[in-house]
């Protein structure tokens, strides 16, 4: 599995951008899809974005559709969140995370994915 290591997580405002990154090493991540999930204090963890290993396919949860963006770069190992519109909910760690089976499309579940990283905060204050 990848090692997976997130970045850019940061203290904003409502209403502001940020922008995730998640760097992998140990193994190339371009025939696996990839896929951001987030926790916040006292919830569950839960999907936020995917990407398909060829970037053909993306999915993002209802709650951030519209607002976040997935991309990937396979040439460098990255996948980033780009995230705007800032809501005081979207505050948690996030959490990046390599698919499970390679050639992967379409996937939410947690199950579908093998590797995580260790998250990175982002809050978002009033």
């Amino acid at each position: 599995q990848a090692q997976l290591v997130e970045s850019g997580g940061d203290l904003v405002q409502a209403g502001d951008s940020l922008r995730l990154s998640c760097a992998a090493s140990g193994r190339d991540i371009g025939l696996y899809a990839m896929g951001w999930f987030r926790q916040a204090p006292g919830k569950e963890r839960e999907f936020v974005a995917s990407i398909s290993y060829n970037s053909r396919t993306t999915l993002y949860s209802d709650s951030v559709k519209g607002r976040f963006t997935i991309d990937r770069d396979n040439a460098k190992n990255t996948v980033d969140l780009q995230m705007n519109s800032l809501k005081l909910e979207d505050t948690g760690v996030y959490y990046c995370a390599q698919g499970a089976r390679m050639f992967g499309l379409g996937q939410s579940d947690e199950i579908d994915f093998a590797s995580w990283g260790q998250g990175t905060q982002v809050t978002v204050s009033s």
